[in-house]
């Protein structure tokens, strides 16, 4: 069913031309205006009134709707392998899924299997990627610290990778100790890198999840209560405090808990560079029904999982005072079958949803017509921190002349209920099932082509590009 809807959205040619967005209000992070957009060659050629163009130039009226930069997300996971088999999207499903929800740019993983190298590693990701329809990147992942670490991640940096994930918690598999974290975290300082982590105190949250099973406590409720919001703002306490010794600059992922802020506020008033990502679910999700029936349960195991009301509304705040600087998605869906691994054993249920197209209309419908945030702090952190963050600006996240025509041309009238039926994602769970939107994506440019025009997704579009990233621009 899903891949027949995808299929039934596309037409033939994709649209290779010159591009003038006309009347169109454009916002980015800084300021707000009526102005015309000239695209030439896949980039913004000059922006303005009463521009030259030819007589072949696509004229688009943008008049009464908003003009966004692409957004950049920059925490996905596509095809990640579990025991219980990839997550459902792929490069492709997953970067259409993307497009329907404004994002041109991702940045996903590379997670090595013991004993690889991490250049090995990379290649094989980027081989894997290679049918993404927009343009991507990866966080490396060192697992392990032996004698050729601090050369192989010198070796990806030099190969455009300047941003290195580290996994705090999952320490019988990928996570690594706090003295192998501090190697990594001179290592990556020293070539002026910047460290990610999921903050989680490893140790802990394995006894209480194998304390839990050995008392014959198996369902999905004993996800959460392995998990108090404490084994996260103890994990970034800690973390924060070892990338200030490192001297190296940090980036929190997908925090969800208010404790967590305190900690990285109070790093970012002494001036240390600490920066935090959330995700839509920790803004707009809580009390998920963990103690009914697996199937109703089972869609919302995520790590760090879903909080308190007070959580929500602390994360909303930390936007709005700087503390919290991007929203990711921390796309990774799996079907039912797949969470179904763990029907016996919690800690078997693959960790993860699907969000990737719904970061923009959730954060314009619940943070900007809900006024918690203006529109340009939810262009922010959509698309220019991340990309100013993660070396990807002026390339990325803003309308400026010279950087890629990746543009949104956002539709501000009517809503719709979000759906299985008319979700884009490879998936038969949908954490957002029933939540109302407003507005919508009328066009999305890419790399200068028209890749989507009212919910048609074009066949022909150019694949993405792997990209080169610099250092962190702030």
């Amino acid at each position: 069913m899903l891949n027949r809807a995808i299929n039934s959205n596309f037409v033939l040619l994709a649209i290779h031309m010159d591009i003038l967005i006309k009347n169109g209000n454009i916002i980015t992070s800084e300021y707000s205006v009526v102005n015309d957009v000239y695209i030439h060659e896949g980039k913004i050629h000059s922006i303005g009134k009463n521009l030259k163009h030819s007589a072949t130039t696509r004229i688009v009226d943008a008049s009464g709707k908003f003009v966004f930069p692409g957004g950049v997300d920059p925490h996905v996971h596509m095809c990640l392998p579990t025991p219980a088999g990839p997550s459902s999207d792929d490069f492709r499903t997953g970067s259409i899924a993307a497009l329907y929800g404004g994002t041109t740019t991702l940045i996903d993983f590379v997670t090595p299997v013991k004993g690889e190298s991490l250049p090995n590693a990379l290649e094989k990701r980027k081989r894997e990627a290679e049918n993404s329809l927009i343009d991507y990147s990866f966080h490396v992942s060192p697992i392990e610290w032996h004698s050729g670490t601090r050369n192989e991640i010198s070796d990806c940096f030099s190969n455009g990778i300047t941003s290195f994930k580290v996994y705090l918690a999952y320490r019988k598999t990928v996570g690594l100790c706090d003295a192998d974290f501090l190697k990594v975290l001179r290592t990556v300082g020293e070539l002026g890198g910047i460290v990610t982590a999921h903050c989680e105190l490893g140790e802990e949250i394995e006894r209480l999840r194998d304390y839990y099973f050995s008392v014959n406590k198996t369902e999905p409720l004993y996800h959460y209560l392995s998990r108090p919001a404490e084994m996260e703002s103890d994990s970034v306490k800690k973390a924060i405090a070892l990338a200030q010794e490192a001297g190296c600059s940090f980036y929190v992922v997908h925090v969800s808990t208010k404790k967590s802020l305190f900690h990285i506020e109070e790093a970012k008033k002494k001036g240390q560079q600490v920066y935090a990502e959330t995700c839509p679910h920790y803004l707009l999700l809580n009390n998920p029904p963990i103690t009914g029936s697996f199937a109703s349960a089972a869609p919302y195991i995520i790590s760090p999982p879903l909080r308190e009301p007070c959580d929500n509304e602390a994360l909303w705040h930390a936007i709005n005072k700087n503390v919290v600087s991007t929203i990711g998605t921390d796309h990774c869906p799996f079907n039912m079958e797949q969470k179904r691994a763990g029907a016996n054993d919690f800690r078997s249920i693959p960790n993860g949803a699907g969000s990737i197209e719904y970061r923009l209309p959730l954060l314009y419908t619940y943070g900007v017509l809900g006024k918690k945030i203006s529109i340009n702090k939810m262009v922010d952190i959509f698309s220019t921190m991340p990309a100013k963050i993660f070396g990807l600006f002026p390339q990325k996240g803003c309308i400026a002349i010279g950087s890629d025509a990746d543009i949104v041309i956002w539709n501000p009238d009517g809503s719709h209920s979000i759906s299985l039926l008319n979700q884009h994602q490879h998936c038969d769970i949908n954490i957002y099932n029933g939540l109302s939107v407003s507005g919508h994506a009328e066009y999305i440019v890419k790399g200068g082509e028209i890749a989507v025009n009212n919910d048609i997704l074009f066949s022909s579009i150019s694949r993405g590009r792997f990209l080169k990233r610099n250092r962190p621009e702030l």
